[in-house]
């Protein structure tokens, strides 16, 4: 009899809660439903096509976190009801999303029946809401940006993370946040500023997170906040961004955790990887007469004017130590034995190989092969730009099996013979050559798959400005790794500046005009740079930016650089200087960067990929009761899952950690224990989010009133977030946008 009651009351219980009607329970009923209540880690999002809910989906793509998007515009789309949030499985309530997306604060019609369904559910099911953008407002807990108050551009400005930042879901920035001004003459950012009511609803609370300065006004204005009403929590985020923005990325992976309350499938790193190529090989010198390299055998500067090299001396190789003491970190060097055997065939020896094995546990050793030969198709030079050479049948004419080969397993026997430790599956070739080349070579040399197979080949570089994404290579992976616009042949600061106004200046202004050529993928210079004050004063700057905005755009891509940048000027250390220190000022000690080696990236993103592509599926997923997750994935793919500190993985017997301390939190791939067929989590009860207060929802909102002076209706052209035209696409940096870069918003 009492089995029997008990299933008519659970099958009860969850009627109404399909209904949306919990509320109607007694307060006794709904803590015990509250208890048992399923929520799925899934988040969902209202999206109006704008900028701001954009960046917050790319953010949850970019860290594996499952998300359902409504479009407002599609006239198809589902009706957001309660059948559509909530529903029972296995007798328990079941929320369906763990958190609300909508671009603003009411993207509905005013009495909106979805927009009270959407109440209803964040109420019964303790779900926080994002409001991505909207104006300042009584009906958010603010005043209207008004006496005082600011609204119009915020380039340039820097916000301050406040206290209440900093302790919850902020935890891992330091509390600058600065914006951006690429182009002075564009309005990139806008946003409101103003304070939140003094006299809340009953009830109500609002916490400042972010704030920044009011102009003419000693009052902080907030730019995002916490406000908490009637059994609701929405983060009211009052500045337009887009996904590309530093201040929006610095944001990113917080207002995502804040949603979640820290329980999310996917995480979010900071990775900086810096490979340095040609290690122990001489890099042909650019000449400044002629505009081209000497000793290059792909241009027309072949003899003329005297060929001449740079290579690295033991003295380098100090600094390069030093320099990584300094800064935590380890260069990945990407060595050539051949180089250095020629230097001793030459001279009778090398002083610095001799250094450089006084220093090898100092750094990383990647194979890029012995004598950095081209291992695509056979070139053709004696035309500009070279073409592959043709066989007397038509067919490409490929460099052989054999010969890729040799290049490989030589530099791995020299590495052994000279003790430096290596990943014998690592490799980078000369020029990420073999692989496809456009235009001359538009598929990969089909003996290049094989090669890396007979010498253990498991992953092998590329390049990202040709090839964004991993992909196969027989059975190796490869490793997309960022370019930078430091030259291979450029060791001194006036060579470096030299080549770079040949390449972005116009004809008119004594450049190649190449820039000109390709206006889509390329800005020319105002004017050429000074070539004893352009490096410092803007290609450092501007390459430290770029580089930046890779390491917080969660992508453990590796940088690439060249031995030439380590020696004469050492033109490299003044772009890591400035990321590391941009890096420093922004983030806190709990969030330090990750560095990685080729293979552990290359593991990295096979794992993403496994895993993004089991969430599109559907064929992946997780869910909370209690303090109790739950993660399914198929087979073999390893979840990504974020969870509070404290948490740990159940066993079969008894429990063992999880995932690995970063920004706060505990993050990291995770996969079922022995015997186990689901991942199972134990949150501890600072980790475990409180149930919905009994009774909460359906509670009415009272309509709070402006404070202060404040108007009582929104000023002119405030009923509607403003979204400046600069903050739809992606604005270039400009010349005196990397002059306010060294003014110390870099």
């Amino acid at each position: 009899m009492g089995r029997r009651t008990l299933g008519r009351r659970t099958r009860w219980a969850a009627a109404f809660t399909a209904a949306g009607l919990l509320s109607a329970l007694s307060p006794a009923m709904s803590a015990h439903a509250a208890a048992a209540q399923r929520i799925d880690l899934r988040v969902l999002v209202v999206d109006d096509g704008g900028p701001a809910t954009a960046a917050i989906m790319d953010e949850m793509d970019i860290s594996g976190t499952p998300y359902t998007v409504v479009k407002l515009s599609d006239g198809n789309r589902p009706t957001i009801n309660a059948a559509f949030l909530s529903g029972t499985v296995g007798g328990q309530a079941e929320g369906k999303y763990q958190a609300v997306v909508l671009p603003n604060n009411q993207p509905f019609a005013a009495g909106s029946a979805e927009m009270a369904a959407l109440t209803t559910y964040e109420q019964t099911f303790g779900v926080r809401q994002v409001d991505a953008y909207t104006y300042a407002q009584p009906t958010v807990g603010l005043n209207y940006a008004a006496d005082p108050g600011y609204i119009g551009s915020l380039d340039g400005i820097t916000g301050t993370v406040t206290p209440a930042g900093l302790g919850g879901a902020f935890r891992y920035l330091k509390g600058s946040l600065p914006f951006e001004d690429n182009d002075p003459t564009v309005t990139e950012s806008y946003g409101y500023l103003a304070t939140p009511l003094a006299a809340q609803a009953a009830g109500a609370s609002f916490t400042p997170l972010i704030t920044a300065p009011i102009p003419g006004s000693s009052s902080p204005g907030v730019l995002a906040g916490e406000y908490d009403h009637s059994g609701i929590s929405e983060l009211v985020l009052t500045f337009a961004y887009n996904q590309y923005q530093e201040q929006y990325r610095l944001l990113a992976r917080g207002i995502v955790d804040w949603m979640t309350q820290g329980i999310h499938l996917g995480y979010d790193r900071n990775y900086y990887e810096q490979h340095v190529d040609d290690i122990f090989l001489p890099d042909d010198r650019w000449s400044s007469t002629a505009k081209c390299t000497p000793g290059d055998a792909i241009t027309a500067c072949i003899g003329t004017p005297t060929e001449s090299t740079i290579r690295m001396t033991p003295a380098d190789v100090t600094f390069a130590q030093q320099w990584e003491a300094a800064h935590n970190f380890t260069f990945d060097f990407l060595f050539n034995g051949g180089g250095s055997d020629d230097q001793v065939a030459d001279t009778g020896s090398d002083p610095l190989l001799t250094a450089m094995q006084a220093a090898k546990s100092s750094f990383r050793w990647v194979n890029h092969t012995y004598d950095h030969p081209f291992l695509g198709c056979v070139q053709d030079n004696t035309v500009v730009p070279w073409v592959c050479t043709k066989n007397a049948d038509g067919s490409t004419a490929w460099v052989s099996e054999s010969t890729i080969q040799t290049a490989i397993s030589k530099n791995q026997q020299w590495a052994a013979s000279k003790g430096f430790s290596i990943d014998s599956s690592e490799l980078v070739t000369g020029e990420h050559s073999g692989l496809a080349t456009l235009p001359q070579q538009p598929v990969d040399n089909p003996n290049l798959a094989q090669a890396f197979a007979a010498t253990g080949i498991k992953w092998t570089g590329s390049d990202h400005s040709r090839e964004l994404n991993q992909r196969a290579v027989g059975q190796a992976l490869t490793v997309p790794r960022f370019p930078m616009n430091i030259y291979y042949n450029a060791g001194h600061v006036a060579d470096e500046v030299d080549e770079y106004n040949w390449l972005y200046t116009s004809a008119a202004q004594g450049g190649s005009g190449l820039c000109t050529a390709n206006p889509a993928t390329s800005t020319c210079l105002p004017a050429p740079l000074d070539l004893s004050t352009g490096y410092a004063d803007y290609i450092a700057p501007l390459e430290a930016k770029i580089d930046l905005g890779h390491i917080i755009d969660n992508s453990p891509l590796p940088t690439y650089a060249h031995q030439s940048n380590l020696t004469e000027d050492r033109i490299l250390y003044p772009v890591l200087d400035q990321i590391f220190a941009s890096y420093a000022n922004l983030f806190a000690a709990n969030a330090p960067i990750t560095n990685l080696r080729e293979s552990a990236i290359g593991t990295e993103l096979k794992q993403r990929g496994a895993w993004s592509a089991a969430v599109k599926a559907g064929t992946a997923s997780g869910y909370r009761v209690g303090n109790t997750v739950t993660v399914t994935s198929p087979s073999g793919v390893a979840a990504q899952v974020t969870a509070p500190t404290g948490t740990v993985q159940k066993q079969l017997l008894g429990t063992s950690a999880f995932g690995t301390a970063y920004a706060g939190e505990l993050s990291g791939w995770v996969s079922p224990g022995l015997l186990q067929s689901n991942v199972t989590l134990t949150l501890n009860a600072a980790g475990t989010p409180a149930a919905p207060a009994p009774g909460a929802a359906g509670t009415p909102t009272p309509s709070p009133t402006p404070t202060g002076g404040a108007p009582t209706t929104p000023p002119t052209g405030s009923t509607k977030p403003v979204v400046p035209g600069g903050l739809l696409n992606v604005v270039p940096m400009t010349v005196a946008g990397v002059t306010k870069l060294l003014g110390g918003l870099l």
